[in-house]
C-alpha cells in the first residue's frame, strides 16, 4: 500500500504509534493468561507516524517504550487492551487500557461481528499477506537467545498491523474467512476523532 497520511483533523498531523510485544513467557510459564503481567517483555516494535520508523525496544528499554506511548495522538495495536497493555501492567501502575487513547482493531472488529477474529486471518483476506510465524515459534526463539528473529517477526507483526488499520481507515472495511472458508466483509465505519487523545 501507498503512504497514506493519517489526519482526520484540523491541525497538526496527529502522532500515530502502531505496536507489538514478543514475550519471554508463555501463559502456560506464568501459571495461566491472569498473569499476563509476569510473562516479561522480550521485544516491542512501535512504528511511529512522526517520523516513519520502526523503533525496537527490549525489555530494558520499556520506559522508553511506555514513553513513547504516552506521548501518541493514538496507540493503535491488535488485541493490545487485552492483551500488550496486561503485559506491559509489570512495568508500569498506570492502567494503560484506560489512560492511552487506544484503537484496538481486534477489538474493534469484535465490536462489529459479535466475535474475535485472528490477525493472520485479517491480513490474508483483505491485504493478501499474512504474519511471518505465530507466537510459540517466537518464544522458542527468545529461549534459543535468537532475539534478532524474534525482532524480524515482530516487525513484520507491526507492519501487517499498521496495513490492516489503515486499510480500515481508508476503505472503511476489512475482510476475514469464516469456518467454511467463505470471504467476509466486516464494515468499519469508525470515527476516528472519537479515539484520539483529548
Amino acid at each position: 500500500m501507498g503512504q497514506m497520511e493519517i489526519n482526520f483533523n484540523a491541525g497538526r498531523e496527529k502522532r500515530v504509534v502502531t505496536f507489538d510485544i514478543e514475550t519471554r513467557l508463555s501463559a502456560q510459564e506464568v501459571g495461566g493468561w491472569n498473569n499476563k503481567h509476569l510473562m516479561r517483555v522480550a521485544v516491542v516494535v512501535a512504528h511511529d507516524s512522526a517520523d516513519g520508523q520502526f523503533k525496537v525496544f527490549y525489555e530494558e528499554q520499556t520506559p522508553a517504550l511506555l514513553e513513547l506511548l504516552k506521548n501518541a495522538d493514538l496507540v493503535v495495536g491488535y488485541n493490545s487492551r487485552n492483551f500488550d497493555y496486561a503485559v506491559l501492567g509489570g512495568y508500569t501502575k498506570e492502567p494503560l487500557h484506560k489512560t492511552l487513547p487506544t484503537f484496538d482493531v481486534m477489538e474493534e472488529i469484535e465490536k462489529k461481528i459479535g466475535f474475535r477474529v485472528k490477525l493472520d486471518n485479517v491480513a490474508q483476506f483483505t491485504l493478501g499477506v499474512g504474519k511471518s510465524g505465530d507466537g510459540l515459534q517466537s518464544l522458542e526463539w527468545v529461549k534459543q537467545g535468537k532475539m534478532d528473529l524474534v525482532r524480524d517477526y515482530c516487525i513484520q507483526d507491526v507492519k501487517v498491523t499498521l496495513d490492516v488499520f489503515k486499510y480500515a481507515v481508508e476503505h472503511k472495511e476489512l475482510f476475514y474467512s469464516d469456518k467454511k472458508g467463505n470471504k467476509v466483509s466486516i464494515k468499519m465505519d469508525v470515527d476516528l476523532g472519537k479515539f484520539y487523545k483529548k
